[in-house]
């Protein structure tokens, strides 16, 4: 057995098994560590792969930042995971119906799965040998397909924006910061004196 081949069933065991005890662990804090284990070992089946690049984003950004969100959240958060779970418990069937769809849909698509001729042929005009996987998609982003990347950018921008103006809420029982009227005040009138008599509160 080559070294690669050792690496790829390591890898793939450690994403199953990460995988598994996601879903079957009681704690929720260590169901998100076994969650970065199966992201960390698909990072590592990515790089056999060839994909360092999306190896490195996977690490960066599921890992390093989404991952570390939700094990602060879950760890600051007092939430009753008993009476959600309870709650889950009665979709249970609906969840292995649609588990058993997928699966046989899976089954379906790689029973008939072929590769095409021209498949390698197009992967090297479009990344030959030479270039690195990084260095080809980089060339395709912003140089092929620069304004439509911008373009892609620009729709994720306005719809962040619009997701923050539809979820805005001015609740008029929370006291905010008026920084404009903490400027303008009148120093005269911040402070107010009181002449209280002896055995007699405000």
């Amino acid at each position: 057995m080559t070294i690669a081949a050792l690496a790829f069933y390591l890898f793939a065991i450690s994403a199953l098994v990460g995988g598994l005890f996601t879903v079957i662990s009681r704690n929720p804090v260590h169901s998100v560590l076994w969650l970065i284990l199966a992201f960390i070992s698909s990072a590592g089946l990515f790089v056999l792969l060839g994909a360092e690049f999306v190896a490195m984003l996977l690490i960066i950004v599921y890992v390093g930042a989404v991952m570390v969100l939700f094990l602060f959240v879950v760890m600051m958060l007092d939430v009753d995971f008993a009476e959600l779970k309870a709650e889950m418990a009665k979709y249970m069937p609906l969840a292995l119906l649609i588990g058993v769809i997928i699966l046989m849909q899976f089954g379906m698509a790689f029973g008939t799965w072929e590769v095409s001729e021209g498949a390698q042929a197009a992967r090297d005009a479009v990344a030959p040998a030479d270039v690195s996987n990084t260095k080809a998609l980089g060339l395709l982003l912003y140089d092929k397909y620069f304004l439509l990347f911008q373009l892609a950018g620009l729709i994720l921008l306005v719809a962040m924006m619009g997701a923050i103006m539809l979820t805005l809420r001015h609740r008029t029982d929370i006291k905010r910061q008026n920084v404009l009227a903490q400027m303008y005040r009148d120093p005269a009138k911040a402070m107010e004196l009181k002449d209280v008599k002896p055995g007699q509160g405000l």
